[in-house]
């Protein structure tokens, strides 16, 4: 089995497009989604093509999916856009993100039993970074007897191991930090291979669009934000880095 792993679109739907029709992708036996899929500029389009994609994809839930059903129940919640995207939902895509598992398990033959989360396995919003200590990571994998741990959140792709544990993460397809384009893993059963994957694309072209097709009122200023500009790895590990505790 190959598998393609998808991780924090936020809704930038020309990303998606890109990296969907990438061959290896679209060959791939299965599409697993690790959330943060809709919080973003194109959330009622980004989630239809997805579920255009039927049984082949395997979706998860993520703090930003979560905060879109909490926004649409008419709670507080921290990003404009989140609470401006909740509300050009329908009521069938609210329910298919209310009802999203917070884990998947797949038996990927040779990368063993295989854990998908969106952030850790303990919470959909908890940071544990590339360079994060091996008692940390041990902390956060308390009870996990996965031989391979995929996550995302971070928006910076990394393959390590700890203490025997094979952790992936794909990055982002939406608002990559560290290197343009959109960012995706390949998993093979058949090998025990994990390749990190990016798709350039025209980020002006997409820039252009984004601002057309959404009706956020601070659109100009996300774009900027996240698709005219790259930001720095460095800097992002340095700000997660606090909100993990260090």
């Amino acid at each position: 089995m190959r598998v393609a792993v998808l991780s924090d679109v936020h809704g930038v739907l020309p990303a998606l497009e890109a990296v969907l029709a990438e061959p290896d992708v679209a060959a791939a036996d299965l599409l697993v989604l690790t959330g943060d899929i809709a919080a973003g500029p194109l959330p009622v389009e980004t989630l239809d093509l997805l579920t255009s994609l039927g049984e082949r994809a395997l979706w998860l839930n993520g703090n930003g999916d979560r905060e879109l059903v909490e926004a649409a129940q008419g709670k507080a919640v921290p990003y404009p856009i989140s609470v401006w995207a909740a509300g050009q939902l329908r009521d069938d895509q609210v329910a298919l993100l209310a009802g999203l598992p917070d884990r998947q398990v797949l038996d990927l033959g040779r990368l063993g039993v295989t854990l998908f989360v969106h952030a850790t396995p303990r919470r959909d919003d908890e940071m544990i970074l590339v360079d994060s200590t091996l008692d940390r990571w041990a902390e956060v994998l308390a009870g996990v007897t996965a031989d391979t741990v995929v996550l995302g959140n971070t928006h910076m792709p990394f393959v390590r191991l700890v203490d025997r544990t094979l952790v992936v993460n794909p990055g982002a397809i939406g608002m990559p930090y560290g290197t343009a384009g959109a960012h995706w893993a390949l998993l093979d059963s058949e090998t025990g291979g994990v390749t990190l994957r990016r798709n350039p694309y025209d980020a002006e072209e997409a820039a252009r669009r984004l601002i057309a097709e959404s009706g956020f009122d601070g659109i100009e200023t996300w774009v900027a934000d996240y698709v005219r500009t790259i930001h720095s790895d460095a800097e992002a590990l340095a700000v997660f880095a606090e909100m993990e505790g260090r």
